[in-house]
């Protein structure tokens, strides 16, 4: 009966694990952030590479954040490691803004004429030492 237990939480797990990770990658393909990262940094024959490098990043982050398992690795590779979630994070964020212009029309509403790169930029700024602060004084979930 015990064993029974286990199958049925490891495929109610993987089970949603897949739901979950199908709706993040929907909401990818649908805002169009790997072919317009593409396009911007004109790579568009990379296209394979970035989709791959999405997939792959996603399953191993995936099982070493819910694996017991620490990874061997020094702070330099858990630093680059962190700065690429971030990359993703802001890439994503600001995709989700663009769809749904959120630019326009906070410039319109708080009468915004000039200014918008200084204030994205100090957001961007602000999220980045905010992360540097937190995981430097809780620590890299890498450490476990």
């Amino acid at each position: 009966m015990n064993v029974l237990k286990y199958i049925f939480l490891i495929l109610f797990g993987i089970g949603g694990g897949v739901t979950i990770s199908a709706g993040v990658f929907a909401l990818i393909t649908t805002i169009g952030i790997v072919p317009r990262m593409a396009e911007k940094t004109e790579t568009q024959e990379h296209l394979r590479i970035y989709e791959s490098a999405i997939s792959v990043g996603g399953i191993f982050g995936t099982l070493e954040m819910y694996s017991a398992i620490p990874l061997p690795v020094g702070g330099f590779v858990t630093a680059v490691f962190f700065l690429c979630v971030g990359v993703f994070v802001g890439e994503l964020a600001v995709s989700i803004a663009e769809v749904i212009n959120v630019f326009p029309i906070f410039m319109r509403r708080a009468r915004l004429t000039k200014g918008l790169t200084v204030i994205i930029t100090a957001i961007a700024l602000g999220k980045s030492i905010g992360s540097y602060l937190y995981f430097t004084v809780n620590g890299f979930y890498c450490y476990k």
